[in-house]
């Protein structure tokens, strides 16, 4: 394994990259730390810590712990990736974006500038909606989370917020340019491993005290090593559809008569259908923490919240409607098997045209239901590991799946640069050995 890091820096040009993503996500954890003018952070911190199970909370994770701080980059990258939801979105269903998408390079820039539009409007009104929200937001203490609002304090949090949000996505658009892996990956990535050191931290204190037992300690860490194993499992898991590609002769030359295959991921939507079930679900919690103690409202939020029996069977069947929902809109079997019949490509025993994409549509059914169910059973393991096992950290749900996913992204863009200088990668698939030019 050391060896392998040493062969990442004896490549200049992976070097490079590698050095460079380190520096921009460094300067991501520091402005995670610079506040906003004109907020108490002591008093919010006070106030956010009746949060956790709401909107708020998992707003703040995607921000790397910088919402409950309020600072420059509260708001996170999560603008940007609400705007590149909306825009997949829009492309399936307005017929002016689907021709866009189709247009190759020059559509997918467009594409990409108005994902960037659409972030700064969406950064600009969550800024506002931020201000407001501080404003009125009852505190535990006697100090006001903000000394001096009005509308001078709104415009400036407004400018503030959106601005960080801007300059993370240029963040992560210049670490996928120059560095290595999905830039805006990265940065939720590091948000969220941000806060492993105090998962550690207070692990220990409950061992020291005596709140977590040793043996039930042990049992926990090889739970989460078979649960981790089987996430990338599932993460890198396909069904492959052989495709046969008839011969063709253009003029001297001869085209086709290729094999090759259709790869269907069996969890295609990924962490989305988790994402769009935890807004569903946590916004009753997060309506009622506004309404204090009335008595219906009370009722509610208890039944509803997190680690409950009605939550859990909520929360699991709504992430496997998305997870059909989300993969039929970015996936069109119609689409791919008018591309296969026009380049003379067809599915064996199957006929070109209906039939194929009838065939394909049917085995993605299939191979998402298991990737639906584990989705699932992931967004609920940490209410096994919190409420049944009293674990002082949070384990599963969105941020293991995002975790891992950057993570096995990252190493094989890694092993990608060291195999093509014929050096052995990570991800050993064979017996591949050599050395570095």
């Amino acid at each position: 394994m050391l060896g392998k890091i040493q062969d990442m820096f004896k490549i200049p040009e992976l070097r490079r990259r590698i050095l460079f993503t380190i520096a921009l996500l460094i300067v991501f954890r520091i402005g995670a730390y610079v506040p906003v003018p004109g907020i108490d952070s002591a008093a919010l911190g006070e106030a956010l810590a009746r949060t956790k199970g709401t909107l708020l909370g998992l707003y703040d994770m995607f921000a790397g712990g910088a919402f409950s701080r309020a600072t420059i980059f509260a708001l996170g990258i999560m603008p940007y990736i609400s705007a590149s939801i909306i825009m997949q979105l829009l492309t399936a269903v307005i017929p002016y974006f689907e021709k866009l998408q189709k247009e190759g390079e020059e559509g997918r820039k467009k594409i990409t500038q108005f994902t960037r539009y659409g972030t700064v409007v969406l950064a600009m009104v969550q800024a506002y909606g931020i201000s407001l929200f501080l404003e009125n937001m009852p505190v535990a203490s006697s100090r006001p989370i903000v000394p001096e609002g009005g509308i001078p304090f709104r415009l400036l949090t407004m400018v503030t917020l959106t601005s960080g949000t801007v300059f993370l996505m240029w963040l992560g658009e210049q670490i996928s340019d120059k560095g290595i892996g999905n830039g805006i990956s990265l940065i939720i990535f590091t948000g969220i491993i941000a806060r492993y050191p105090n998962d550690f931290v207070r692990t220990f204190e409950s061992l020291r005290v005596g709140s977590l037992k040793l043996f039930t300690l042990i049992f926990l860490m090889a739970l989460m090593v078979m649960i981790i194993a089987g996430v990338i499992v599932m993460t890198q898991a396909m069904r492959k559809i052989p495709v046969q590609y008839a011969k063709r002769v253009i003029g001297r030359r001869i085209y086709g008569g290729q094999s090759t295959h259709i790869p269907l991921r069996v969890n295609t939507a990924g962490v989305i259908p988790i994402i769009f079930a935890q807004s569903i679900l946590m916004f009753p919690s997060s309506i009622a923490t506004f309404f204090g103690k009335v008595g219906f409202m009370e009722t509610f939020s208890q039944i509803m919240s997190p680690g409950t029996a009605v939550y859990n069977i909520l929360y699991g069947i709504i992430i496997v409607f998305f997870a059909y929902f989300y993969t039929a809109i970015v996936f069109n079997p119609q689409d791919l098997a008018d591309n296969m019949q026009k380049y003379g490509g067809f599915i064996p025993g199957i006929r070109p045209g209906k039939k194929t994409s009838e065939y394909i549509d049917r085995v993605l059914t299939r191979v998402t239901l298991p990737g639906a169910m584990f989705l699932a059973f992931i967004a609920i393991l940490p209410s096994i590991f919190i409420y049944k096992f009293q674990a002082p950290f949070y384990f599963g749900g969105t941020g293991l799946l995002i975790v891992v996913g950057v993570a096995l992204d990252t190493l094989q863009q890694i092993e990608s640069h060291l195999i093509m200088r014929h050096y052995e990668g990570f991800l050993k698939k064979g017996k591949l050995r050599g050395r570095g030019r």
